[in-house]
């Protein structure tokens, strides 16, 4: 990143020519704020949308349209507030349970560039669904492990562990009951694992019919060459997202439905009787053709965007998760057959379900970094994080995700239910969890030693920038009396916004070490039999040691991150504030579509692009007027989707102006497919004029690093000073504050940068007399005369 030069002179007048009507939309960025902080005044109204996402103008700019001469020294402004989409009501804690679900998501969208490629980019799209489909067998095979093993297989069969739990009476072995036999107790278990997958297609029911049924405005210019986020149908996912829904459901159930019959069918074939044998393998037949189902479904079809495609599947929708239901309806019936000479003893059958599910991760895994290497070597960009393979590191990361959130939950109740004893060395009631997950429990200490290294490495080679920068800022503000504490400060506050550039490099360390580290842990669940702890007795006593020492510890932390996992998931429920700090992980991470996990947390790019859209369109029809969108941080992407969506008659209306803003420094690196050098090179050209403004302090925003072309000026300011003045003078008696990533409309460069996009768009068109119209029932604009800002989204 550059360093800070002296602004050049203002490169518009102090007063913009009047040339009709103009507006502001302001778009703020991640954790939200209020209208009244965006407008800067406590008086503000909703002109349209509703308590989830609206535009705001301030009380006495609501009919600024018939009051021009109001407005002829700055544009009227509007607030358009999206928090509430990610941070709303307290339900929204539960999306904490989709992490994993979301990372993989985001996988999905760091495809590299695949123009002329069209075969590999589907067969990139067709192994992250996978991975996100592994991804729901796992949570669901977890569950599934805590109340089908641990509990109902494990504990209801042994005296000493139901003993003082009288909830689990009804189903202990040792009392003879009806529903003592272990087919039963696996039967009434089933209802935990099962609910938690319609919790799941709930919330994503609920969120499909919110977020993915916003349809964007259509423009007349829906070419094919245009830029992926600027096509009909790419906020518009409700086909796939539904197929995909009925797919990960049906998936689920069919997990559950396996573990219910499974241990059956084969205790039946064991017992020599070949009635009960032949049913067992007609059982598992039908759910293996059920599993082979749901992977076509997800392998078939991606994304439609180049056309708005309005249809769902209804009967795979409604047919595919009945069915996946009545199998396991017939599981449940078959394992519920008495058979009173069972008994259950050891592990649940199917214990390496997890290591094959985690070998099968690792193959898709590799397999996804093979095809982004072949999608980047066909069209290499330097920026481009990872050599392309940001993709599989994320997917590496979201299985991860979902292991230690398995694994934690498995921990933590083996240790609940084994008392004294430590799990899987049978010094307690039960045999505890499968041995894969003390495996990669144990796995957490080593991983965290060796990201250790990095992490020292960056905090030294940050302090050694510092000490170089001190200079360079002193030069900047030349002529001031030099602080040396004043010049460390900024200095530090510099090299530490560059930290975010280095934040490639350790997700890929990490995602090399947690993939090998996986590897190292299936490798020692088969060769070994047993736990880490016991596995290495008889080794020298440093491996010895360090082997007990890692489990233990390692449990320890999956239990606690647990912990931590689940609390803070109950404030977040309980306090707003706390929500919102949660939403700010949303922000980021659901931008993107649903087009690999139809669990995830939604889209709210999905409602907040065709708002902004909706409202440019009708605004500029509506006043013939023109338009600056500002957006910053999180909020000039959003900007600039929005603007992709507009037709071409709309765009020359109107100008972007963004500040604090990731979209090349974040988005162009980690998703080159749609925010690369050539979609936003694209950009440039399309929209009338643009502007970035940015700083050396700025964590998060960076320059675009578009030049000038085709008449249009470079899209960067120069860096902006931060802080504004060095020390204190006349006109600023006290310290200024160091902004780093707030405040940009502070800044003087904000209002010049401003006035100057409107000066450079068009006059403001003629428009035919406003005709006034009475409010009635077919009226949608709410009776609001031909001009005004009215109540109506478009």
């Amino acid at each position: 990143m550059s360093s800070a030069t002296p602004e050049p002179a203002p490169v518009a007048a102090q007063e913009p020519r009047n040339t009709g009507a103009a507006l502001e939309l302001l778009v703020h960025g991640v954790g939200g704020t209020t209208p009244q902080e965006m407008l800067d005044d406590p008086r503000t109204v909703r002109v349209t949308g509703d308590n989830t996402a609206a535009v705001y103008r301030r009380a006495t700019d609501v009919r600024a349209e018939a009051e021009p001469d109001r407005f002829r020294d700055g544009p009227v402004p509007e607030a358009y507030c999206w928090c509430n989409l990610t941070s709303g009501n307290g339900t929204r804690a539960l999306w904490l349970l989709l992490l994993p679900f979301m990372v993989v998501n985001l996988a999905h969208w760091m495809r590299p560039p695949a123009t002329r490629h069209g075969r590999s980019a589907r067969l990139y799209g067709v192994l992250v669904r996978l991975i996100a489909l592994s991804l729901t067998v796992l949570l669901t095979a977890a569950a599934c492990e805590v109340a089908l093993d641990l509990a109902a297989w494990q504990c209801a069969g042994a005296a000493a562990c139901t003993e003082g739990r009288s909830w689990l009476g009804f189903l202990a072995a040792s009392e003879g009951g009806w529903w003592s036999q272990p087919g039963r107790r696996l039967t009434v278990a089933a209802a935990v694992p099962t609910a938690l997958v319609a919790l799941l297609w709930y919330l994503s029911h609920r969120t499909w019919s919110a977020y993915e049924a916003q349809r964007p405005p259509r423009g007349e210019d829906e070419r094919d060459d245009r830029p992926a986020l600027g096509r009909p149908g790419f906020w518009y996912g409700r086909r796939l997202v539904a197929r995909l829904r009925a797919a990960h459901t049906a998936a689920g159930l069919l997990t559950v439905a396996a573990a219910v019959a499974g241990a059956a069918a084969r205790h039946d074939r064991g017992a020599g009787d070949p009635l009960r044998a032949a049913l067992g393998w007609c059982v598992e037949a039908a759910l293996a053709a059920g599993a082979v189902v749901v992977v076509a479904v997800v392998c078939r079809r991606g994304r439609s965007e180049r056309r708005l495609d309005g249809r769902v599947d209804r009967a795979l929708v409604a047919w595919l998760p009945g069915s996946a239901a009545a199998l396991l309806l017939l599981a449940a019936l078959y394992a519920s057959w008495s058979r009173p000479a069972w008994r259950s003893s050891g592990v649940l059958p199917g214990d390496a379900a997890f290591s094959v599910l985690t070998l099968g991760q690792g193959v898709l895994i590799v397999l996804l970094a093979a095809v982004a290497l072949r999608l980047h070597r066909r069209a290499p960009d330097p920026r481009t994080v990872l050599g392309g393979l940001a993709g599989p590191a994320v997917t590496v990361l979201a299985c991860a995700l979902g292991g230690v959130m398995a694994g934690g939950v498995a921990q933590r109740v083996a240790d609940w239910l084994d008392g004294p004893g430590t799990p899987g060395t049978g010094d307690g009631p039960i045999a505890g969890p499968p041995l894969l997950l003390s495996w990669q429990a144990a796995a957490i200490p080593v991983l965290l030693l060796l990201l250790l290294v990095p992490a020292v490495f960056l905090v030294v080679r940050t302090a050694l920038a510092a000490r170089r920068l001190a200079p360079v800022v002193e030069a900047e503000y030349a002529g001031e009396a030099a602080d040396r504490f004043r010049t460390r400060r900024i200095a530090g506050i510099r090299a530490a916004a560059r930290l975010t550039d280095a934040a490639p490099v350790l997700v890929g360390l990490l995602a090399a070490a947690t993939l090998l580290l996986g590897a190292a842990g299936i490798a020692g669940t088969w060769g070994t039999g047993t736990v880490p702890a016991e596995a290495f007795d008889g080794a020298p006593p440093f491996l010895d040691g360090a082997a007990e020492a890692c489990q233990a510890l390692g449990s320890w932390l999956v239990g606690l991150g647990f912990i931590l996992f689940v609390t803070w998931g109950r404030r977040a429920y309980r306090d707003a504030s706390a929500r919102r700090t949660i939403g700010i992980l949303w922000d980021v991470g659901t931008f993107w579509p649903r087009a690999a996990h139809p669990f995830a947390p939604p889209c709210y790019a999905e409602r907040a692009v065709p708002d902004l859209a909706w409202r440019m369109a009708s605004w500029t029809g509506r006043t013939g007027g023109r338009l600056v969108i500002s957006g910053h941080s999180q909020g000039s992407v959003l900007a600039a989707a929005a603007v992709w969506q507009l037709p071409h008659t709309t765009r020359r209306r109107v100008a972007l102006l963004t500040y604090g803003s990731p979209l090349e420094r974040l988005y162009g690196r980690w998703f080159p497919a749609y925010f690369g050098r050539e979609p936003l090179t694209g950009l440039h050209r399309e929209v009338h004029c643009w502007r970035n403004l940015w700083r050396p302090t700025d964590p998060i925003g960076g320059p675009v690093h578009l030049p000038a072309e085709h008449g249009k000026p470079e899209v960067d300011h120069p860096p902006l000073r931060d802080p504004v003045v060095y020390g204190r003078t006349d006109d600023h008696p006290l310290p200024e504050p160091i902004l780093g990533h707030a405040d940009y409309q502070a800044d003087p460069a904000f209002a010049r940068e401003r006035a100057a996009l409107l000066d450079r768009l068009p006059p403001a068109l003629p428009l035919p007399v406003p005709i006034q119209r009475t409010e009635g029932p077919d009226d949608p604009d709410g009776g609001a005369a031909h001009g005004s800002s009215g109540r109506s989204s478009g």
